[in-house]
């Protein structure tokens, strides 16, 4: 197919590798080795003792662990072949992750972090050996305070729903703080982020969920309803996982404020936001950004990430220890912090996905980010209108409303005509070399649900292509719909039983939970 074809939004000829690959604890010989350590001279051990004798007793194992024993080209073979069977934002169009954000990462910062100035650091390291480091995340904290409006910024969170978690924790404290203990609510929005009401639950709060009116935004009605002097906070995503912004945002925080709560600001959903609104503005005492979704670090097999968690000043001291702080002369790590919440994780963080991140934002500066979020937002209403030519295919939520960054869409034209549904449709599209898309978070309100979220990396004829593609799998659910519903064909691995998956009794997570089950069947 020639380039000028692609560009008119033709589907390429696509066919993935296939390698008759076994999981590499299937694999090895007795007896091979990737590398073979030379036995200690007997100086070094008169000098030094034998490290076996450093080793607590207790930690000793009774025997060699079960793991395969491979020459090193059989595991660089291995890895080779998986590589080749994967599909990655850098080999396909993969603008279908709606809430994630799968925007292309600069290899340059990826150059950065592999270096071994950054790569070899140590978390116990002194801070006099580490100043780099705190430099580059103090500097990433001004930087945020700048996009939201916040006064100081944890970056203890590892995830977005970490984030959001360490946020319910700063509410209670700040409620127990002021004695207000009878406040043991909190609302958030069913098509919020699940993680609001997920950590909100966590934390021990009753979690009421607004549903949306014939608007598509939140019911304003029922947070009136619903907010007493037993609330204590609103968590909400905006724009929500439709994609629609609630402009009415500010009537919102007000009503929760009026009652004594606080605003919860979730940041999921922001690649369209950055430059042109804060959070402060809005009203919102508390956010989170994901930095591995919104400031370049990939997103992928839920990690590399970081949960950047902001508050306002009269929160700033129950934030997560130990924050960065400077004095003028030196960064240094703060415990000094008797309010705080304490730690939510080991360490200080993950530094990759700060150093991405702040190398992200110098790299395109305040107007480079608005730029990213307009081009964003462009993306996503050039495709959206595109994709309604779609047979089968409709945008039915407040319909007309312009959507930000996303737009959940529906396939329940397309089922109710010929049985294919949206889980079909996403393995089909895969033998076209697209990335599986996101449907839609539990539970689905909008039935048979599709959630593409273009950024700002793709270009006109990426949106074409993949426009292209999907008409095209429309086209066949009705004239062959057979085909689509055994696919994937041409992909790495073909029709998977996902059963087993539901199974718990079946279910395994690791090798050894799985050979556990496997004797017990």
């Amino acid at each position: 197919m020639k380039n000028s074809d692609n560009k008119a939004g033709k589907v390429r000829n696509y066919h993935g590798v296939r390698w008759d690959e076994p999981i590499i604890m299937e694999m090895g010989q007795h007896g091979q080795r990737g590398f073979v350590p030379s036995p200690l001279e007997d100086r070094v051990i008169e000098k030094v003792g034998d490290p076996m004798d450093l080793l607590p007793s207790g930690l000793k194992r009774e025997q060699e662990p079960a793991l395969p024993e491979l020459g090193q080209m059989q595991v660089l073979r291995h890895f080779l072949r998986l590589s080749q069977e994967t599909l990655g934002a850098d080999l396909c169009i993969d603008l279908g992750q709606g809430t994630c954000t799968m925007k292309y990462s600069p290899k340059i910062n990826e150059a950065l972090v592999s270096s071994p100035k950054m790569s070899e650091l140590h978390p116990y390291q002194d801070e006099e050996t580490v100043q780099g480091i705190l430099e580059i995340t103090y500097q990433l904290e001004q930087y945020l305070k700048e996009l939201s409006g916040m006064d100081k910024f944890s970056f203890q969170g590892s995830s977005g729903t970490q984030a959001i978690y360490a946020n319910v924790s700063v509410i209670r404290k700040y409620f127990l703080d002021r004695g207000e203990t009878g406040r043991n609510e909190i609302i958030t929005t069913i098509l919020s982020h699940p993680g609001n009401p997920g950590a909100a639950a966590t934390a021990g709060y009753k979690v009421i969920t607004l549903m949306p009116d014939e608007s598509g935004l939140p019911d304003l009605e029922a947070l009136k309803a619903a907010v007493s002097e037993k609330t204590a906070a609103l968590l909400i995503t905006n724009p929500e996982d439709t994609g629609i912004f609630n402009d009415r945002i500010s009537e919102f925080t007000d009503i929760v404020h009026q009652a004594g709560g606080l605003c919860c600001y979730d940041h999921a959903n922001a690649n369209g936001l950055m430059g042109i609104v804060r959070a402060v503005d809005m009203g919102f005492d508390l956010c989170h950004y994901n930095l591995h979704k919104s400031f370049s670090s990939p997103h992928g097999s839920h990690g590399p990430g970081a949960g950047a968690q902001g508050v306002t000043e009269k929160l700033a001291k129950y934030l997560p220890v130990p924050t960065v702080e400077f004095d003028g002369k030196k960064y240094c790590l703060s415990y000094d912090r008797p309010d705080s919440i304490g730690k939510i994780r080991k360490f200080y963080g993950v530094p990759p996905v700060f150093v991405r991140a702040y190398a992200y934002i110098r790299s395109l500066g305040p107007d480079g980010l608005k730029l990213a979020a307009l081009l964003s937002i462009l993306n996503n209403n050039y495709l959206l209108k595109k994709l309604l030519q779609v047979p089968g295919l409709s945008c039915p939520m407040a319909e007309g409303r312009q959507r930000i960054e996303q737009a959940r869409l529906s396939w329940a034209e397309l089922k109710e005509t010929t049985g294919i549904g949206t889980d079909c449709i996403n393995r089909r599209i895969i033998d076209y070399g697209l990335q599986t898309y996101f449907t839609s978070h539990h539970p689905w309100i909008i039935p048979e649900p599709f959630t593409p979220e273009p950024p700002e990396s793709y270009s006109k004829d990426d949106l074409d292509e993949y426009a292209a593609v999907l008409e095209r799998v429309a086209r066949e659910a009705y004239s062959d719909p057979d085909l689509v519903r055994d696919a994937p064909h041409n992909s790495a691995i073909s029709l998977i039983d996902v059963e087993p998956l539901m199974d718990l009794e079946r279910f395994a997570c690791t090798w050894r939970s799985f050979l556990k089950k496997n004797r017990q069947a």
